[in-house]
């Protein structure tokens, strides 16, 4: 971990208060705000956010459970490329700074999402910043309710 100023604290403090209000998710447990930077070329193959069965213990050190959302933030313009791809459901999402996209990596069962697998597509001209935010099971139990079927 980097040392941060008070103005920066103040920063991410904004932000998950942000990220708090607009999805009604508890970020006391999710892991630290990550930024990421793509220049020409980056990108980042197609994957999964939650930990998969045969994962069980992807997450266990943390003990907050598995990855239930993911809050993407895009910190800057692309000039060409560096779109992010749901490749099971054909959705693209194109970076603008100052907008995110947000979506639940895990059924409301706790069963993953297999819809969500996506990928960064390399940055053809420019750079992509970007920042994530895992939000975990824990601290969700009364935010968002269980289901009782595998894929709900």
């Amino acid at each position: 971990h980097l040392l941060v100023s008070k103005q920066q604290l103040s920063l991410l403090d904004r932000i998950n208060q942000r990220i708090e209000d607009i999805t009604g998710l508890d970020v006391s447990t999710a892991e630290d705000l990550q930024v990421a930077n793509y220049g020409v070329g980056g990108q980042y193959e197609p994957h999964f956010d939650f930990g998969q069965k045969d994962e069980a213990d992807a997450f266990e050190e943390l003990g907050t459970g598995n990855r239930i959302a993911t809050w993407l933030l895009y910190m800057s313009d692309v000039q060409a490329g560096g779109n992010t791809v749901f490749t099971d459901i054909g959705a693209v999402v194109w970076p603008k700074k100052g907008t995110a996209v947000f979506w639940y990596n895990l059924h409301r069962s706790g069963e993953g999402d297999y819809r969500t697998r996506h990928a960064a597509c390399p940055v053809l001209v420019g750079n992509k910043w970007v920042s994530n935010k895992w939000i975990h099971e824990r601290g969700q139990e009364f935010r968002r309710r269980c289901g009782l079927q595998p894929s709900e």
